[in-house]
């Protein structure tokens, strides 16, 4: 049996979902038997390969994270919403309720003295955000859901076993099995 590839990627997320990944501890050398990591902030992959799996977490907050969206799901096989601001955009869909000028102003004008050197609207450096921040499955179809801010190691190892094992996980299941 040949290993699978899977990806994870980070858009607009705090990261927490990754570091619930590094949770699942030696249960990793479980998916590795399975399955090679082949673009991860973990491991530092520049480029998107084409993949069997790829765990995305975080919204589309930016014009960069909605070409990046699409380009991910063009690549992958099967597409997973990797925690709450994957599904429903969770902590970084809060500034929606804001309009993105005064997101701007309270984060990068009032927040920098006069006389700094820092980052403005604008500037190249910059992402250009989107008005709105929307879940992934607003911009491309979303094949599972891993919920949770974050979701628990158990869930995460659950999904990722099952579909490396080319099985549909059930998520009703995986609240009852204990791992480890």
């Amino acid at each position: 049996m040949s290993k699978k590839k899977l990806a994870t990627v980070w858009l607009g997320g705090c990261s927490g979902c990754h570091m619930s990944l590094l949770d699942i501890d030696e249960r990793i050398l479980d998916v590795a038997k399975l399955a090679d990591i082949v673009k991860s902030p973990i491991v530092d992959g520049k480029e998107m390969p084409e993949v069997d799996i790829a765990l995305v977490e975080g919204s589309i907050t930016s014009d960069e994270h909605y070409r990046e969206i699409l380009h991910i799901r063009k690549k992958a096989k099967t597409l997973i919403a990797f925690g709450d601001c994957a599904v429903m955009t969770n902590v970084t869909g809060m500034r929606n309720y804001f309009p993105l000028k005064e997101v701007f102003d309270a984060a990068y004008v009032n927040a920098v003295s006069n006389d700094a050197e820092g980052q403005v609207p604008g500037h190249p450096s910059l992402l250009k955000l989107n008005d709105k921040v929307v879940p992934l499955q607003e911009v491309v179809n979303v094949d599972f859901v891993i919920p949770g801010c974050p979701p628990n190691a158990d869930t995460i190892f659950y999904v990722l076993f099952e579909f490396l094992n080319d099985r549909l996980p059930d998520l009703g299941k995986a609240k009852k099995l204990k791992y480890g």
